[in-house]
């Protein structure tokens, strides 16, 4: 595999993405760079750009560099032990020592941070890994890794990144002229495609749903049932359908176990509990929370799902009749992607998203509908003013497919209505 790396391996073309490290911020690496998303999101081609970027620029030659992709199937017994194995043969064939070490799917490695962790602390050697579980994310592996660790969130493209691989740039003004019509064109395509960079590709609706089938297909079975030893797979399916269908919609661990019970199927409330957890750090949905001070009734309430892209939907023949809920699941991805923290607001009123910052102070309430019909404008803004009276906000936000102007609110107040894909820029 060494050798396939150093003699026969050629950099693919490369569609530079918004969230990748740039040279200059690797040259001087200290600290363990982890690149982390859904699978076939992108990252093995963002760790492409980074060494493409660090040989165009002189920082490295491909001698100084060791790749290696742990989803290989020569490296499948792999055990922390061969990391030596690994050097050694480097070593043969190029006289020296690597500089830079790109491992892909770190996490197939039994107790891989131990294993990174050792690696850094001989000084040797700038490490970037990548993996496709969530629980990258979480500060529990920082800890582990002693502080010397930073992580990078790569999902599949942006509705900007999808207007650059169409060819399609845009400015200001092209909002208010014909080109607008390419954005829209564009737009409409991404809610029902998504995406995943090899779906696009696709030419045909039928070619892209098979890709994304298979998709789903690879998540359940390798990322869950085989990652966690799931036993009751026609409980973990049930659950993981269920949740494709009930897209920006709310989800009750105790209105599911009561609608099993009632089929006299198992399964624990603890257990749809993991499940559900599973299926987040497998990155198939995002979860968001009832707004709460309470901890325990966080914990307590229905949570809201979101699939983590939006050309899952495509599998459940549901777009017409949800065109808001998918408008919805895109505004998530994208807080998601931006990294903010947000919940959903229900109380006699329901607001979409509470958006909040590192420190938990309330930002912005965000409601997101298709339209603004007559009867669902008052619907939206009751739930919008409700909420920014509770957190004491200033201003609020609808976004629409493409509806744009400013709403009468009491004084002190200003709600804008902006469309989604205009947002999304």
């Amino acid at each position: 595999m060494i050798s396939e790396w150093l003699e026969e391996f050629a950099l693919p073309t490369i569609i530079p993405r918004d969230a990748a490290p740039v040279p200059a911020d690797l040259r001087n690496l200290s600290e363990i760079l982890a690149i982390v998303g859904p699978r076939r999101a992108g990252k093995t081609f963002v760790m492409y750009q980074m060494i493409a970027g660090l040989m165009e620029q002189g920082f490295a030659g491909k001698d100084d560099i060791l790749f290696l992709d742990f989803e290989d199937y020569r490296l499948r017994d792999f055990a922390p032990e061969d990391m030596e194995t690994l050097f050694s043969t480097f070593r043969q064939l190029t006289g020296k020592d690597p500089v830079w070490l790109f491992f892909d799917e770190i996490h197939q490695i039994p107790e891989w941070s131990r294993v990174i962790r050792s690696l850094h602390n001989r000084g040797r050697y700038r490490i970037v890994v990548s993996g496709s579980n969530a629980r990258l994310l979480l500060p529990d592996i920082a800890t582990e890794l002693r502080g010397r660790y930073r992580d990078h969130l790569i999902l599949p493209f942006s509705f900007k990144e999808t207007l650059r691989w169409n060819g399609i740039s845009w400015t200001e003004r092209t909002f208010y002229t014909a080109a607008k019509g390419d954005l829209l064109r564009t737009f409409d395509t991404y809610l029902k495609t998504g995406g995943f960079p090899e779906v696009l590709k696709k030419d045909s609706p039928g070619e892209r749903r098979q890709l994304l089938q298979n998709y789903y297909q690879t998540i359940f079975y390798r990322d869950i049932v085989d990652r966690y030893n799931i036993r009751a797979k026609s409980l973990m399916e049930g659950m993981m359908t269920c949740c494709l269908h009930q897209f920006s919609s709310l989800f009750s661990l105790s209105a599911f176990e009561k609608s099993l019970k009632s089929r006299r199927q198992p399964g624990s409330k603890r257990t749809l509990a993991n499940y559900l957890a599973y299926l987040q750090e497998a990155f198939f949905v995002l979860c968001a929370d009832k707004f709460s001070y309470s901890p325990r009734q966080r914990v307590m309430n229905p949570k809201k799902i979101f699939l983590m892209d939006p050309g899952f939907i495509a599998l459940t023949d549901d777009f017409s009749e949800n065109k808001g809920r998918i408008l919805e699941n895109v505004v998530a991805i994208e807080l998601y992607r931006r990294r903010q923290t947000f919940n959903y607001y229900k109380n006699r009123r329901e607001c979409d998203f509470i958006v909040r910052d590192a420190e938990g102070v309330n930002l912005q309430a965000i409601q997101v509908c298709w339209t603004l019909t007559t009867g669902s404008r008052v619907r939206e803004l009751q739930g919008l003013l409700a909420a920014m009276e509770k957190f004491s906000l200033s201003e609020g936000l609808i976004l629409t497919y493409d509806e744009e102007k400013s709403l009468p609110a009491a004084p002190g107040r200003h709600i804008a209505v902006m469309p989604v894909w205009k947002w999304l820029l």
